[in-house]
């Protein structure tokens, strides 16, 4: 029996999952994802070629890995099969997704969208109908993927949901399908993922039993985590390490080496509070540096500084053995470097995250910077300054900084020894 290692986002999502999980994927036998939907994503580039995934574990790169869509995932059967399957030819075996994963259907995303234009203070989703497809799961009028073995049966009940509704689908002028219309739909999403379908939680369990190597994918970052993050402006799933577990059908045993992704500086998406943000031209370089525009919604990101404090409660909330640092390249050219090493509130200086960070002011520290390691690939070889960096991030996290990205590029990573 082996254990599974988890790669988790401990910023705001964004972090640069997807290359870890790539790189890591290269000698691992399965990757699993399991929470999230398709407003994640995850840009990956090999070669210089670039791919976008948002629902397909990013393992699907690596053409001997098993890649499986957990439980709890919400699934846009749309999104998955006409721009995420495009992409790839050989999907057939290295390919499934629970029966017991949740469907995210059209009507979703437009009450999304619908319910953000009435708050008077936008929480900033993605409008992709996450929210509205876990609300239904949690008050069990959702359906799942291994409905769509009995189409009449699922269109039947899809369509008393409606009925119930009506009120709030007029409401929000929402045009609902027609029955033939549902139906056409829903065939089609059967026909094209019916040879995908499979029990995942036995499927992970005996590849474990078996010996085989797993590594499980999270989505978003600790931060927007439902029950730990800055609730409201969160995701709706767990985010978090703990989140596997109820996701695939795991227990804590059978998690391994946990490895939390950050950046060397933070971005957020959407609204909500975000401490170190820099609001003058140093966040506005490390965006477009950085590229950082949303992989799923093109949204352009707020960036602002390393924030260690954050970063070490997310450490220890999901039990992190190292961090993988990404995008060190970003501040490649700054002079001076910051990191948030502590919020002060109401006059006091606090070393935690407080239940509200609305309202704290940071307090940063400064570091030198350095000319270059765009590209570097040993430890030995970054400037001085980066080192010295690097060594003062793991003193505040209190967690080993195991890998360090230097580009995009695959190859562009050091493992630290």
């Amino acid at each position: 029996m082996t254990q599974a290692d988890l790669i988790v986002g401990l910023q705001w999502g964004d972090e640069g999952k997807g290359k870890i999980v790539d790189h890591m994927a290269q000698n691992v036998d399965v990757v699993c994802r399991f929470a999230g939907g398709h407003n994640a994503g995850h840009t990956i580039v090999v070669d210089g070629t670039k791919y976008a995934l948002h629902l397909i574990p990013s393992g699907v790169l690596n053409d001997d890995a098993t890649n499986i869509i957990g439980n709890g995932v919400v699934l846009s059967p749309e999104n998955l099969i006409d721009k995420e399957m495009k992409q790839f030819d050989n999907l057939e075996g290295r390919l499934f997704i629970s029966d017991k994963a949740h469907l995210l259907l059209p009507y979703h995303a437009l009450v999304d969208q619908g319910k953000e234009k009435l708050r008077k203070k936008a929480i900033g989703t993605t409008g992709k109908g996450i929210g509205p497809a876990y609300a239904d799961k949690i008050t069990r009028v959702g359906h799942r993927v291994g409905e769509l073995n009995n189409i009449e049966k699922l269109a039947g009940k899809i369509l008393v949901y409606f009925e119930e509704n009506k009120q709030l689908f007029d409401a929000m002028e929402i045009t609902i399908p027609t029955r033939d219309e549902l139906i056409g739909d829903l065939n089609h999403y059967k026909v094209q993922l019916a040879p995908y379908i499979a029990d995942t939680t036995q499927m992970v369990w005996n590849y474990l039993k078996e010996g085989k190597r797993v590594l499980l994918e999270g989505a978003q970052g600790t931060m927007l985590d439902i029950d730990h993050g800055t609730y409201p402006f969160v995701t709706s799933s767990n985010t978090v390490s703990a989140g596997a577990c109820t996701g695939l059908g795991l227990n804590p045993k059978d998690i391994g080496k946990v490895t939390g992704i950050a950046k060397a500086y933070c971005t957020r998406v959407g609204n909500g509070p975000f401490p170190s943000e820099d609001f003058g031209q140093d966040g506005d370089r490390m965006a477009e540096v950085g590229h950082e525009y949303g992989t799923t919604t093109g949204r352009k990101r707020r960036c602002g500084w390393f924030d260690a404090v954050a970063a070490k409660h997310a450490s220890r909330l999901n039990g992190c053995d190292q961090i993988a640092l990404m995008k060190l390249d970003v501040l490649d050219g700054f002079k001076e470097i910051k990191v948030c090493i502590a919020y002060e509130v109401d006059g006091k200086e606090i070393d935690y995250v407080p239940y509200d960070l609305e309202d704290v002011t940071p307090v940063y520290k400064s570091f030198k910077g350095w000319d270059m390691v765009e590209g570097v690939r040993d430890f030995d070889a970054l400037p001085a300054e980066a080192k010295d960096y690097i060594k003062e991030l793991e003193m505040l996290t209190e967690t080993k900084i195991g890998i360090i990205s230097t580009s995009p590029d695959r190859k562009d990573t050091i493992i630290v020894k």
